[in-house]
């Protein structure tokens, strides 16, 4: 009996947590994503010190409850999964655990030697803003479309390495070292930020021939940006096409990518919404 309560609590709190299909759930949500965001600017006023030192009490009272919150939450998810490391070590698990921390950290490092450490610490807390990808369902399609056209991008940009070579070192015979192009290396640089249409402007070509070739590169530069692009959209049309996803979120090994009215979890096998 006591075991099957410890189990509907943990289903219950894994609901308001985990899911964003209910009421409750859309509620956490909205109420973490407005502290993650408060959280930045904060940190972002902090980094200013005339308003660091004028609103000093105000700030620090914001973010204790912001930590103390956020502290809460971390504890409170790992209670409501039934494999805690599996949350503790994940990724979201980490970026938590980082974002929290250095408050409490900045309590035992102190005198004047520390404080710069001490700022170091704050600036930890910019991770939260990287619990915002667990919000934004989206993300999940975007990370498969990249992992589908992993080896297409690899080939695209061993493609560019070989012919930015190619043109660096033909740049190196057509410059020369007089006109800045001092050796292969840098001429291969400069092939870099032309083709990437940075071009910052330290290595200029100076003869006409040379000029021809950088213009060729620029334009290429431009019909480049677009291919990684276009890879990228149509993997992520082929996901939307393929799989409609829904919010669910496995209590034993925290998977969230399951097809919509799934019963099973496809990583792990086990039963979703098993609530006791």
């Amino acid at each position: 009996m006591k075991e099957n309560k410890k189990n509907y609590l943990r289903h219950k709190l894994h609901e308001l947590i985990y899911e964003a299909d209910t009421k409750s759930g859309k509620v956490f949500d909205l109420t973490i994503l407005a502290l993650i965001v408060l959280s930045v600017i904060l940190v972002m006023i902090e980094s200013v010190d005339s308003l660091n030192v004028k609103y000093y009490a105000e700030l620090n009272f914001l973010e204790w409850f912001i930590t103390i919150f956020f502290t809460i939450e971390y504890i409170l998810r790992i209670l409501a999964v039934k494999k805690p490391f599996n949350f503790i070590f994940s990724f979201y698990g980490i970026i938590d655990f980082a974002s929290t921390i250095p408050k409490y950290l900045s309590l035992f490092i102190i005198g004047t030697n520390s404080l710069i450490a001490i700022r170091a610490l704050r600036l930890l807390r910019v991770f939260r803003i990287l619990k915002l990808t667990r919000f934004i369902g989206e993300s999940n399609f975007l990370i498969n479309a990249l992992k589908a056209s992993r080896a297409k991008i690899l080939i695209f940009m061993f493609t560019i390495v070989l012919l930015c070579i190619i043109l660096g070192t033909v740049m190196y015979l057509v410059e020369g070292p007089k006109n800045g192009f001092l050796n292969i290396p840098i001429s291969i640089y400069w092939c870099i930020v032309t083709m990437t249409t940075v071009g910052y402007g330290d290595i200029v070509a100076a003869t006409p021939f040379g000029q021809f070739i950088a213009s060729i590169i620029m334009i290429l530069g431009y019909g480049i940006i677009a291919v990684p692009t276009g890879i990228v959209s149509a993997e992520l049309s082929n996901q939307k096409k393929s799989t409609i996803k829904n919010t669910q979120c496995c209590q034993f090994c925290m998977d969230d990518s399951h097809l919509d009215k799934a019963k099973f979890c496809h990583n792990c096998g086990k039963t979703l919404n098993d609530e006791f």
